[in-house]
């Protein structure tokens, strides 16, 4: 990347706040990143290796005492309750790997600082749920991309967290569902060993009790067919697209979905016929998926809600009126000065060498890159 020629276009007019900018050399105070050493891969494989290892502990520990010391604890779930012990390792170490990165730990402390923080409450107490809502529940910013794309990430969204809110609780043993007759149809449904609710199995409330993992299958099928039609299809997904990366876990969704209403369709209609096999297929998806999540394309569920934050970040520098930079060359509005500050504070951490280019607007990055180009590359070509 070519610098900013220093041109006189490109100085910035009489009162431009940007020449008090911490110099590139060195971190601003108060940094995230000020002070801090630079790290080995030894020292951060063992610090992430600790931090997995801690977190499941607290994951066995929640386990065993949220199902009152295995009373409530199903044996025959063993398979998914080690897969989500595995999933917490891969999750916690993935997690402080990626936060080791300088850019990644400045969007940690910005981040989940703006989401914990008191003062960004009371100046916009309905920013956070409101940001909640629509950047991570129903995901607007895909709407501008495509309609179809926002609908089908959707319907995989709620599918899958509802499945989550399902799974997870069966498998630790925290959610017994129990019938004082030994066959129902009165059944009550417990947590942690206290009484919730009691329905009856034949009522429409026990229907969606007992079915609430088919429609959520129902709901990941029709969003993960959607996005594996469209990778076959889209000649854009197609270049770039890797097998493992984008292809692997939408089908591991709809093998999992398709498997989980096969055994309701076995217990139904075929009275168990094959249900065994059919199980074991469920599981081993299950489990491979649990394990992959922290390695794959759908880590970025864990990654986040730290960039809800950066936006809660943009939005309350916006409303405590600071100051607005304009770009050096064109003087259009770029963003808030704490904004700009912390793209170059990345760019710093990051060695790149050139965040003054942070105070240009998009437009006037590329007819630079260009001149650059064309000055240096292919100089006198017309």
């Amino acid at each position: 990347m070519t610098e900013p020629p220093q041109t006189a276009e490109s100085t910035p007019p009489p009162g431009d706040p940007t020449p008090g900018a911490p110099a590139p050399d060195g971190p601003a105070p108060g940094d995230p990143a000020a002070g801090l050493p630079p790290q080995t891969p030894a020292a951060v494989r063992r610090r992430a290796t600790l931090a997995g290892t801690v977190v499941s502990v607290l994951l066995i520990l929640a386990i065993v005492f949220g199902s009152r010391l295995l009373r409530d604890f199903d044996s025959a779930l063993l398979p998914y309750a080690v897969a989500t012990v595995f999933l917490a390792f891969g999750v916690a170490y993935r997690y402080t790997v990626w936060i080791s990165a300088p850019g990644a730990r400045r969007l940690f402390h910005k981040g989940w600082g703006s989401f914990f923080s008191v003062a960004n409450f009371r100046t916009a107490p309905t920013a956070l749920p409101r940001m909640i809502a629509t950047y991570l529940g129903f995901q607007k910013f895909l709407g501008a991309r495509s309609h179809a794309r926002w609908a089908a990430h959707q319907l995989i969204f709620w599918g899958c967290l509802l499945a989550a809110a399902i799974t997870f609780p069966l498998t630790w043993g925290w959610f017994t569902f129990t019938s004082s007759t030994g066959s129902g149809p009165g059944y009550e449904m417990r947590i942690w060993g206290l009484k919730i609710i009691g329905f009856d199995a034949l009522s429409f409330v026990g229907w969606l009790m007992f079915h609430g993992l088919d429609i959520a299958a129902v709901l990941v099928i029709a969003g993960a067919a959607y996005f594996l039609w469209r990778r076959m299809k889209d000649r854009g997904a197609i270049t770039g697209q890797r097998f493992a990366y984008d292809l692997v876990p939408l089908i591991a969704l709809i093998v999992i979905s398709v498997t989980g209403l096969l055994l309701t369709f076995s217990s139904i209609f075929l009275h168990g016929g094959g249900y065994e096999f059919l199980a074991i297929l469920h599981m081993v998806s299950v489990v491979f998926t649990l394990i992959y999540i922290p390695f794959g394309k759908f880590f970025h569920i864990v990654q986040r809600p730290a960039a809800v934050g950066m936006q809660l970040f943009k939005y309350t520098s916006r409303r405590k009126d600071e100051e607005v930079l304009t770009c050096r060359r064109c003087y259009e509005p770029i963003d808030t000065a704490p904004y700009v500050e912390n793209l170059r504070g990345t760019m710093r951490d990051l060695d790149l060498g050139f965040d003054e280019w942070a105070e240009y607007c998009p437009r006037c990055k590329r007819v630079l890159r260009g001149n650059a180009y064309l000055d240096h590359v292919k100089k006198g070509f017309k």
